[in-house]
C-alpha cells in the first residue's frame, strides 16, 4: 500500500515501515529517548521495531542508522538511530553499518519545515563512507521518526548510486498527516 506522499512522488527506497504512529501518545516516549537521555529504552524500542519489521530485517544484509552531524552528536552524546540499529542487530545477528554513512554538513532542525524545505536541507548533506562495500547489498536504514522521508530518501539515493541492490526504511515512529 502506498501513502499519499509516495503516490505523489515515488521515493528511491523500496518500502518503509514503522513500529508506531508518531502522535500525542507516542511523542513522550520518542522524545524522551531522543532528547531526554532515556537510553535504557533502546532494547525495548528495538524489540518494537523488530516485531514491526521482522520480514524486512530477515531480508537485509546490513542495518545502517541515519547519522548525526558530529556537532549534534557531540551535543547529544549519542545517535538514537544507531542505538536502535544496534538493539535490532544484537537481537537478530545482523551487521550494523554504523559508519557506512556520514553526515557531511549540519542541517537545521527539521521540526517546522515542509517537505520541499526538508528535501533542500538534506541535498548533499550525506555521503557513503569511502571503502564501504555496499555493491549488491540489501540495506535497511534505521531511524527514529519518519516524517516526510527527505533524509531517508537522500540516504537511499546515495546507496543506490554506489550499487546497493535495494534500500528499505525501518523506523520507530511515523508521522501520519491527512493528505
Amino acid at each position: 500500500m502506498l501513502c499519499a506522499g509516495c503516490l505523489r512522488e515515488m521515493p528511491p527506497f523500496a518500502r518503509a515501515r514503522a513500529s508506531m504512529r508518531y502522535d500525542e501518545e507516542s511523542r513522550v516516549l520518542v522524545l524522551g529517548f531522543k532528547h531526554g537521555d532515556k537510553l535504557q529504552l533502546a532494547p525495548a524500542l528495538g524489540q518494537f521495531i523488530r516485531r514491526a519489521g521482522s520480514g524486512m530485517i530477515a531480508e537485509a544484509d546490513a542495518l545502517v542508522p541515519v547519522p548525526l552531524h558530529w556537532t549534534r552528536l557531540f551535543a547529544r552524546r549519542y545517535n538514537q538511530a544507531a542505538l536502535l540499529a544496534h538493539a535490532i542487530g544484537r537481537a537478530g545477528g545482523k551487521i550494523v553499518g554504523a559508519d557506512w554513512l556520514v553526515r557531511r554538513r549540519a542541517t537545521p532542525s527539521q521540526g517546522r519545515q515542509n517537505r520541499k524545505d526538508r528535501r533542500r536541507n538534506f541535498a548533499g548533506a550525506f555521503a557513503v563512507k569511502p571503502g564501504r562495500d555496499v555493491m549488491g547489498k540489501r540495506i535497511l536504514q534505521v531511524d527514529d521518526v519518519l516524517t516526510t522521508g527527505a533524509a531517508s530518501a537522500e540516504c537511499a539515493r546515495l546507496f543506490l548510486e554506489v550499487g546497493a541492490a535495494r534500500v528499505e526504511i525501518l523506523t520507530l515512529a511515523r508521522t501520519v498527516r491527512p493528505e
